[in-house]
C-alpha cells in the first residue's frame, strides 16, 4: 500500500501524517519524541515503515524504532441527560442569563418608553445573533456535519457554536452588530471605525482551548479552526493577511458545507461524543 506523508505543525505540535491516496490519515508520528501512533490497524506495518523512514530523513532525526504504544487517556463517564449538550438550543447561555438576572417587566417598559439603553440590550442582541447563526449551522446537518451550541466553560464563559464534520472542527464565535460596518484585521476588529476589539485574537485562543479538550479524550489529532460570524452588518471588510480566522456573515457559513478530507466518519462520531459531554469541558 502506497502511503503519502505530510508534515503538520500547529498548536505546538509537530507531526508527520501517513495518509491513504484519498487523504484519510492512517497514522502519525511525533517529530519531537519519535513516537508513532497507528490509527488503522490494518495498515500498521506500512505506517511504521513509511513514518520511520521519514523520521530518519529529517534534519534532526529522532530514534524511530520505538513501537507504537497505546497511550492511556482519561475516560468520560456514561452520558446522562443532564450532561448532554446536544439538547442546547442556540443562545442557551444568554437566554438563561437573561431569565435569571435580566430586568423585570416594569423596568423593560420604562426603558422602552424613555428610549433609554440598558446593559441587557447587548445580551438580547447577542441572543438574537446566536439564534440566527445557529439556524444556519443546523442546516449543514444534511452534509454530514454535527452542531453543538452554548458549550459552557469554566469562569462563566461559553463557546457559541461548535461545528464538527468531515472538514474538521470549527469553533464559531457570533457577533451581532446591526446596521454597522465592520473591519477585521489580523488581531482586532473595528466596528464603525471605533475602538479595536480583540475578537480575532480571542477566537484563536478559543480554538486552542477546544483542541486541548478534544485531544485529551481522542486518540488522534483534532484540528480546530476559529470562525467569526457577523450578524446584521451593512459592510464587512477583511484584510488580506487575515488567514488564521475564517470570517463570514451569517448566510455565508454554508461555505463550510463541502469541506472534507480532515476527519473520517468514525472520527467525526468520536469527536462529537466527547464534545457533547458537559463534563469534558468542566476544567476547560
Amino acid at each position: 500500500m502506497e502511503l503519502h506523508v505530510t508534515r503538520w505543525k500547529r498548536y505546538g505540535h509537530d507531526r508527520l501524517y501517513a495518509n491513504l491516496p484519498d487523504g484519510t490519515a492512517v497514522g502519525w508520528a511525533d517529530v519531537t519524541t519519535g513516537d508513532i501512533t497507528v490509527l488503522r490497524a490494518e495498515y500498521r506495518d506500512d505506517v511504521i515503515t513509511v513514518l520511520a523512514e521519514h523520521l530518519q530523513n529529517l534534519a534532526e532525526p529522532v530514534p524511530p524504532d520505538r513501537a507504537p504504544e497505546a497511550q492511556a487517556r482519561p475516560m468520560l463517564p456514561p452520558l446522562t441527560a443532564a450532561d448532554d449538550l446536544a439538547v442546547n438550543p442556540p443562545g442557551r447561555s444568554l437566554h438563561d442569563l437573561l431569565a435569571e438576572s435580566g430586568p423585570g417587566l416594569m423596568e423593560r417598559v420604562v426603558s422602552r418608553l424613555l428610549r433609554r439603553p440598558t446593559e441587557w440590550d447587548s445580551w438580547r442582541k447577542g441572543l438574537a445573533g446566536e439564534r440566527r447563526v445557529g439556524a444556519e449551522l443546523n442546516r449543514l446537518g444534511r452534509h454530514g456535519w454535527r452542531v453543538l451550541h452554548s458549550i459552557p466553560l469554566a469562569n462563566n464563559v461559553d463557546i457559541d457554536h461548535l461545528l464538527i464534520g468531515p472538514g474538521g472542527v470549527f469553533s464559531v464565535n457570533t457577533k451581532h452588530h446591526h446596521k454597522r460596518a465592520v473591519w477585521v484585521g489580523d488581531d482586532s476588529v473595528k466596528v464603525d471605525h471605533g475602538k479595536p476589539a480583540p475578537y480575532a485574537r480571542k477566537s484563536r485562543a478559543e480554538a486552542k482551548r477546544v483542541v486541548r479538550v478534544l485531544e485529551r479524550y481522542c486518540d488522534f489529532p483534532v484540528p480546530v479552526e476559529p470562525v467569526l460570524v457577523f450578524v446584521g452588518v451593512t459592510e464587512l471588510k477583511v484584510v488580506a493577511t487575515q488567514l488564521s480566522v475564517r470570517v463570514y456573515q451569517e448566510r455565508q457559513v454554508s461555505a463550510l458545507a463541502p469541506l472534507s478530507g480532515v476527519l473520517t466518519a468514525d472520527q467525526v462520531e468520536q469527536v462529537y461524543s466527547v464534545a457533547r459531554h458537559r463534563q469534558a469541558w468542566a476544567q476547560a
